[in-house]
Formats: C-alpha cells, structure tokens, sequence
C-alpha cells in the first residue's frame, strides 16, 4: 500500500500563493504517474495537474499559467506551486499516484492520499 504525506494547504487571500507537498512511499514502480486532484463541495473530484515517469505534464484549462508540478526526480515527492488564486479554487485537494501493481504487471492501480484543505477568501 502506498503511503502518502501531504503538507502545505490553508487560507489565503485571493490572488495570493500557496505551495503543496506530497511525499509518496512504498510500491511505487516506473511508468507510474503522479497527479493532484481537487473537490470543492458539491462537485466531483478533478484532475488539477499531471507529471509523469519523463517529466511531461498535464493541466486542467482553469489553472494553467497559474499553477505548476514539479517532482523531485529522485524519490517520490510531488509538489503544486499556486499562484494568483481564485476563490473557484477552493477545495479539498488530493494527492495521487497510478502505478503498476507490481514490477512486470501490466495491470495499474491508483492510490490516494488524505487530502489538504485549501481556502481561498478575503
């Protein structure tokens, strides 16, 4: 079972800047991609921003240009830096990994962490 620790959510004010950590550990194979997710209340959860095994990242439209991934290469530890928040921004955001379930399977599975409250108001 993979482990997760996320840090870094909280208040802030509109247009201010938040960074999230999350800190995987356990089996987690290559090919793997890593990914935060948000749900605000009353709505399904959502892929905020992707970055795989290579590096290639991935948006949802409402965040680009505002938001960015990063990973630490070595290790497994997945950041989202936030910047010029909204209020639409406001959510429980999770962490996420999609890895094989072992070494030689084709089969993936998806772990979640516990998720971090971000909040965005004046």
């Amino acid at each position: 079972q993979v482990q997760f620790v996320e840090s870094g959510g909280g208040l802030v004010q509109p247009g201010g800047s938040l960074r999230l950590s999350c800190v995987m550990s356990g089996p987690i194979f290559g090919d793997s991609t890593r990914a935060w997710y948000r749900q605000a209340p009353g709505r399904q959860r959502e892929l905020v921003a992707a970055i795989n095994e290579i590096g290639d990242t991935k948006y949802a439209d409402s965040v680009k240009g505002r938001f960015t991934i990063s990973r630490v290469n070595i290790g497994n530890t997945i950041y989202l830096q936030m910047n010029d928040l909204k209020p639409e921004d406001t959510a429980v955001y999770y962490c996420n990994v999609l890895t094989r379930s072992s070494p030689t399977s084709s089969e993936y599975r998806a772990y979640w962490g516990q998720g971090t409250q971000v909040t965005v108001s004046s």
